[in-house]
């Protein structure tokens, strides 16, 4: 069998370039991603503080994601991406640069936190949005699961080099893997200039006339209230933004304190915090490969149902664990779950929407999903500051069954959705 029968994506040249620098790039991301909140946490200590960058990280989204979409549509895709990858870009040098000097405190990770936010309430739109450029309609739920793929193998190898370079560069690690990151930011922004987009429908005109945006708004909005199964997913979005995401960012406090051995060095504690992130990955990647290799399985409606309750149960199991190789398998299915879901949702909203809406409506699936999110942070993070991490856990798991359980029940379109 050709490749490209079971991964219809690759027959497209624009997106295999893509999808290369994205790969390096995302590499870079993940090493960022996982030194971060442990450099934050060495630094203060505070279980609440990774609440406050997570919230820093996730309000643009708020502010940002809705009108973003709408913006998003009137713009060349390819362009914008650009442009707000090498503002990530800077981001990750600025980070380095303060780590490497020694000057890094929590008010500047919560600052840049915030900027590297910004680029990506509006990045990850118009990104999402140029697959369907690249690669045409009926390709495109391989093409997301391709995107899944590349996103959750560079969440394996990410943290596994990033254990590396902490462990052998003693002192300034940390910074060496922003600088890293910042670096991998060519390979996708170069790509780009490569790249064409041969399915880009017209862009709709643009209408200077005052609250021209706001009716374009209100259309999406229109769109989503009468479509059962489209407010069905983003309602889970909202609930897995708010008490599911927020947990990851509490990764460092559970390795460090709830995961604590005797003669615990600094060292197992980098190593014990990069095993927890690898084995998220290695969770998500599974799934991300099972996706990708069956992007033609139809029901993506079941797929998302058991990824919820897998990760709703996961995590209140987690709550009860204090033993490291139990937590590594946990977090695996944790990782592996959360990936289910995420794909599944992106999948069927994408197919589901019609071409001309397609900013504006994954405007408001991505506000629902990462807007209400730096609420969550603060929640789940002031949950693990006074009450421990094992509760917030509890906590959150818990609230993610009984929510879930109510949406699917009032929604049951979206486990019998074919797609």
């Amino acid at each position: 069998m050709k490749l490209t029968v079971r991964f219809p994506a690759l027959a497209s040249r624009d997106f295999v370039i893509f999808w290369v620098g994205q790969f390096l790039s995302l590499v870079g991301t993940w090493m960022q991603s996982t030194t971060l909140p442990y450099l934050a946490y060495r630094l203060s200590g505070r279980p609440l503080d990774l609440g406050i960058i997570g919230f820093s990280a996730t309000l643009p989204t708020l502010l940002l994601a809705l009108p973003g979409g709408v913006i998003v549509e009137r713009l060349d895709k390819r362009k914008a991406v650009i442009v707000l990858q090498t503002i990530m870009m800077v981001q990750a040098f600025a980070l380095a640069f303060l780590a490497l000097t020694g000057i890094l405190q929590i008010w500047h990770i919560i600052l840049l936190a915030f900027v590297l936010g910004s680029a990506n309430a509006v990045e990850i739109t118009a990104r999402q949005s140029m697959l369907v450029e690249l690669v045409g309609k009926k390709a495109l739920p391989n093409a997301i699961a391709l995107q899944s793929t590349i996103f959750n193998l560079a969440r394996v190898l990410g943290p596994s080099l990033t254990a590396v370079v902490l462990l052998l560069v003693e002192n300034q690690g940390e910074g060496w893997a922003f600088f890293i990151n910042g670096v991998s930011f060519l390979f996708v922004i170069g790509s780009l200039f490569f790249v064409r987009t041969p399915y880009r429908a017209a862009a709709p005109p643009v209408d200077y006339k005052k609250g021209a945006m706001a009716t374009e708004f209100k259309e999406g909005l229109k769109y989503i209230r009468g479509n059962t199964l489209v407010q069905a997913i983003i309602l889970l979005a909202a609930l897995i933004g708010f008490f599911g995401f927020p947990f990851a960012q509490q990764i460092p406090a559970l390795a460090r304190d709830v995961l604590a051995a005797a003669g615990d060095t600094e060292a197992l504690v980098k190593a014990r915090t990069s095993s927890l992130y690898l084995a998220q990955g290695i969770g998500a990647l599974a799934a991300a490969l099972f996706i990708s290799a069956f992007s033609q399985f139809r029901r993506k409606g079941l797929l998302l149902t058991i990824g919820q309750f897998v990760f709703a149960t996961v995590l209140i199991v987690v709550s009860m664990v204090t033993n490291l190789p139990l937590a590594l398998g946990l977090i695996a299915m944790l990782g592996w779950a959360l990936v289910s879901q995420l794909a599944m949702m992106n999948t069927l909203i994408q197919i589901e929407t019609l071409d001309a809406l397609r900013g504006r409506v994954f405007s408001v699936y991505l506000w629902a999903i990462q807007g209400v999110a730096p609420f969550g942070s603060l929640f789940i993070g002031w949950m693990a500051q006074t009450q421990g991490v094992p509760r917030a856990a509890l906590a959150a798991g818990g609230i993610c069954l009984l929510a879930a359980s109510l949406i699917h029940a009032r929604y049951p379109v979206v486990r019998r959705k074919l797609a």
